[in-house]
């Protein structure tokens, strides 16, 4: 593609929990040095920055001057809905009140994106779900999630919204797990502003093959991001670019060029244990060499084989094109 532009979700320069490291991987880091850490990566351009920020007494007017002064853009901003006082979910809560406080949080959430110029604002609503069987009246849970969905797009007609599915983590089981499952709830809202980010690794995890599910969502006119990153299927690992995955990573990037995709691309990572600009630096030179490769494929040819069906013949192609 030319032109590649990317972009990544600032929380990969943060400090990183897990259930057993509780206090965190690496330093406690401020925004601004977040921030910081972010335009030393080699071709990062736009952020997915969280609401509320970090630091209480930080504004939205102070977060734009930072992001201009490192020569760095807002590409999304994510509103918590993932967090702890919604640990029974935030728009499919028990209770109205914690329910409302979420829609709040969205409410809020569009202004800071529109004083930051973010081209979006993402629902990961990772806490709406169920954990085990009896638990949950489904039918209940889809309506609030399909209610909240149209009340907070319907109220905000000029700002963009896209949900980020995903199957699992940190409920046992979330609403919208999937592609097809997202694009129904989307349905059903009847709203025009609201899209999908396509995770790459959300994906895999749902049992996707995600290049398939990206140009399924296009064809739905719903693919508002792409974010890349790999697991080995089981859990959100968050791994560097193709670390696993190296053909269909190579599958998604063609998929990308099909639906004419000139977006940034934004890595959405967790570097545990390695250096986050090292880590986020190695996945846009990953992305890069594997551009370069999708420029060597002859692409009438793969569709012949496609057309054919010919499995051998299109994976002589693409391994020519990686060799």
């Amino acid at each position: 593609m030319a032109n590649l532009v990317f972009g990544a979700g600032i929380w990969a320069f943060g400090r990183i929990v897990d259930r057993y490291a509780t206090d965190g991987y690496g330093p406690e880091r401020s925004t601004r040095a977040m921030l910081e850490l972010a335009a030393q990566v080699d071709g990062l351009d736009h952020l997915d920055i969280n609401h509320p920020f970090d630091e209480p007494d930080l504004s939205a007017a102070s977060v734009a001057a930072l992001l201009d002064g490192l020569g760095l853009r807002a590409r999304a901003v994510t509103p918590h809905l993932y967090t702890r006082e919604f640990t029974r979910g935030a728009f499919t809560n028990p209770d109205p009140a914690v329910r409302r406080a979420a829609r709040d949080r969205v409410h809020a959430a569009v202004g800071v994106a529109a004083e930051l110029g973010a081209g979006y604002v993402k629902f990961w609503p990772g806490q709406d779900g169920f954990d085990m069987p009896g638990q949950a009246d489904y039918a209940r849970l889809w309506e609030l999630t399909v209610d909240a969905i149209r009340e907070l797009a319907t109220a905000h007609p000029e700002t963009q919204f896209a949900i980020e599915y995903k199957p699992k983590e940190p409920r046992v089981r979330i609403t919208l797990g999937n592609a097809a499952t997202t694009l129904l709830a989307i349905q059903d809202a009847g709203v025009d502003n609201v899209g999908i980010v396509l995770d790459f690794g959300h994906s895999l995890m749902a049992g996707e093959t995600p290049a398939e599910a990206l140009q399924l969502v296009h064809r739905q006119g719903r693919l508002v991001s792409a974010e890349l990153n790999d697991n080995w299927r089981g859990w959100d690992d968050d791994l560097p670019v193709a670390s696993v995955h190296l053909f269909e990573t190579l599958e998604f990037l063609l998929a990308l060029r099909r639906v004419g995709w000139d977006q940034p691309v934004l890595l959405d990572q967790f570097p545990f244990r390695e250096d986050p600009v090292a880590a986020l630096s190695h996945s846009i030179e990953t992305i890069r060499r594997l551009d370069a490769a999708c420029e060597r494929i002859d692409v009438d040819a793969l569709r012949d084989a496609q057309e054919r069906q010919d499995a051998i013949a299109a994976q002589k192609l693409l391994w020519a094109a990686v060799g």
